[in-house]
């Protein structure tokens, strides 16, 4: 079962917060010289990178749930800002500016599904 919860977040997080990739830097910064192909491909390749360790080794680290998703989600969106500042060759402000908004958007929306 936990398995199968973490297949459906994972497909919902690669879609939010792909989607809000593709917004961030197409729209609200305006960066025309990444295709949206690369732009797809970095939000995969970020959410993929993430999710297992955030489901799968983290909380075999960590005492409770608070510890969990503080020092989870800080890891998470450290990793991202790299992979979107290596890969999408962004600076490192608007790599964090953009790992930010992607994770708090996917975790608010998962919060409110599984209401």
């Amino acid at each position: 079962m936990y398995e199968l919860n973490f297949l459906f977040s994972l497909i919902i997080t690669l879609i939010i917060e792909i989607f809000v990739l593709i917004l961030l830097i197409k729209k609200i910064f305006k960066i025309t010289k990444i295709s949206i192909t690369k732009i797809i491909f970095v939000g995969f390749i970020a959410s993929f990178a993430t999710m297992p360790y955030l489901w799968f080794v983290i909380p075999t680290f960590l005492l409770n749930r608070i510890q969990f998703i503080i020092i989870g989600e800080l890891i998470v969106f450290l990793v991202e800002l790299l992979i979107y500042n290596q890969f999408l060759e962004l600076s490192l402000k608007k790599s964090a500016i953009i790992s930010l908004i992607c994770n708090l958007s996917s975790i608010i929306i998962g919060l409110i599904i599984n209401i």
